[in-house]
């Protein structure tokens, strides 16, 4: 089946979504397969914001604190950045919100203690909030950098504080931890080109390449980090950095992956079904995506 397109995938795929998945994800499925809007994806974000300008409310679905987290804020702008549509009034709110999170030395935190207070995967309980942390602020600088024209935050002194504090990072960073490289990487991205930046960029190529980074495994199972993660388009900087007999590979493995339901499973452990649904929800119109950039979805 290498190299073929899947007929059925994106059928099994919708019942699934209107059987099981949140609004917000229904919303999307609409936007990028049944023309529907990008004001309805905006409005069933909208209810995630909090007053504080952040989001919360399980956006993130191993985080059940109704409370405003670093990490949805990042979810919130990957998503405005998915559809093309940036909300003005949902980008205010965010720059009020991390204006008010911003450590003293630059940077977000991973999670605040509030955390603590609700349902949780237990790798999100925190013992302190007051350090800032790699992870979510490259992607939160990068996504900001990339959606530049929509909010006038690059001046402010959260904003370069929060840029040299990445800065300092790159020279710490873990080589073997994903979820730290996915940060520098869209830092490095969307960074306004420079000398420095284009030396770093060639400077993380070299270690995303190194053995074991990029598991090349299609059928590895656990919580790994397969080439579609890495790449899950073809214009992902790490699509370079793998064979297209590799992606080939992944992508027949990533059809068998669907569910007799119509949805991809999730690697981890849920914290609970519904957090479980929620998650299978979000991550089948990830898989969808993939297909359909890589050209593996017949489209009615």
């Amino acid at each position: 089946m290498t190299g073929q397109k899947s007929v059925e995938a994106l059928g099994q795929a919708k019942l699934f979504i209107y059987r099981q998945a949140r609004l917000l994800d229904r919303r999307r499925y609409e936007f990028h397969f049944e023309q529907g809007s990008p004001e309805q994806v905006i409005a069933a974000l909208r209810a995630y914001q909090n007053e504080d300008g952040g989001f919360g409310q399980a956006l993130e679905p191993d985080i059940r604190c109704p409370h405003s987290q670093p990490v949805p804020v990042e979810i919130a702008l990957r998503l405005m950045d998915e559809i093309g549509y940036v909300d003005t009034s949902i980008m205010d709110g965010i720059g009020r919100y991390l204006r008010g999170i911003v450590r003293p030395e630059g940077g977000f935190p991973l999670a605040t203690l509030a955390v603590n207070n609700y349902p949780h995967a237990p790798w999100w309980y925190r013992e302190e909030d007051q350090l800032p942390s790699l992870n979510p602020t490259g992607n939160i600088i990068g996504l900001l950098y990339k959606l530049a024209e929509h909010h006038a935050f690059q001046e402010e002194e959260w904003f370069q504080s929060s840029v040299a504090y990445m800065w300092r990072q790159l020279d710490d960073l873990n080589p073997y931890d994903y979820h730290d490289i996915v940060q520098a990487a869209t830092f490095l991205e969307h960074a306004p080109d420079s000398e420095q930046v284009q030396e770093y960029r060639v400077w993380l190529d070299e270690l995303i390449k190194r053995p074991g980074i990029i598991e090349l495994d299609p059928q590895a199972e656990g919580y790994v980090h397969k080439v579609l993660d890495w790449a899950p388009a073809p214009n992902y900087p790490a699509a370079k950095l793998v064979t297209s007999e590799h992606i080939s590979l992944h992508l027949d493995h990533l059809l068998t992956e669907q569910q007799a339901d119509g949805g991809w499973p999730i690697r981890w452990e849920a914290v609970s079904p519904a957090c479980e649904l929620e998650w299978r929800g979000s991550i089948t119109i990830d898989r969808l995506l993939t297909l359909q950039a890589y050209g593996r979805l017949e489209l009615s």
